[in-house]
């Protein structure tokens, strides 16, 4: 009896002693190496424009109107809520799915003034796996810029040079594809505009 009170006594002690561990010291220690080492990361990317948040690296807000460059569509919902980030799940046979992407290719030709046969990238008119993806294709971004210049009075080819500024390459050289994170191309934007012509 003494025995299984003893082994009781270690197991109750073992687990005190792991749940203390892991579920108090490991957190901590990781928060703390991460708040020392990758601060911003750590933190969400957040970017601010005179001491005001206006939005994250990492998800891509909602821009509206004609003069900003616009992000993927998302599948989690209109205001980009990262609650319920997450693909559609419709597969490439589903009607759903097609009617969607013709949809919103038609919205995009109208919007960016584009004749019913220019070929369009697949990010322009499918939603990201996450559905907050902050990242377009170039060639997307190039499809946005007459508008975007329009919009702003600006010269088209200053905003497409903008945008190749902006362009990212493959990550480690090998990668990925280029993209262009929308959040950053638009902040540039706004500066430029702000700036002068």
């Amino acid at each position: 009896m003494t025995n299984g009170l003893a082994e009781l006594r270690r197991s109750v002690l073992a687990v005190a002693a792991l749940a203390v561990i892991l579920c108090g010291l490991y957190p901590l220690a990781a928060w703390v190496a991460a708040q020392v080492l990758f601060p911003g990361r750590a933190n969400g990317s957040l970017r601010t424009t005179n001491g005001i948040v206006v939005g994250s690296d990492l998800i891509a807000p909602r821009f509206l109107g004609p003069a900003y460059f616009h992000p993927r569509p998302s599948a989690a919902g209109d205001g980009r809520d990262a609650g319920r980030s997450g693909g559609s799940n419709l597969g490439p046979l589903s009607r759903g799915l097609v009617e969607a992407v013709a949809r919103r290719a038609a919205d995009y030709r109208a919007e960016n003034g584009l004749g019913a046969g220019t070929p369009l990238p697949a990010d322009a008119v499918t939603a990201s796996g996450s559905g907050l993806d902050p990242h377009i294709s170039p060639e997307n971004a190039r499809l946005q810029a007459g508008r975007v210049a329009r919009a702003r009075g600006l010269a088209e080819a200053s905003v497409i040079a903008l945008i190749g500024a902006s362009t990212e390459g493959r990550t480690l050289g090998v990668l990925g594809e280029p993209r262009v994170n929308v959040l950053e191309l638009n902040l540039a934007l706004d500066g430029v505009s702000r700036g002068g012509r």
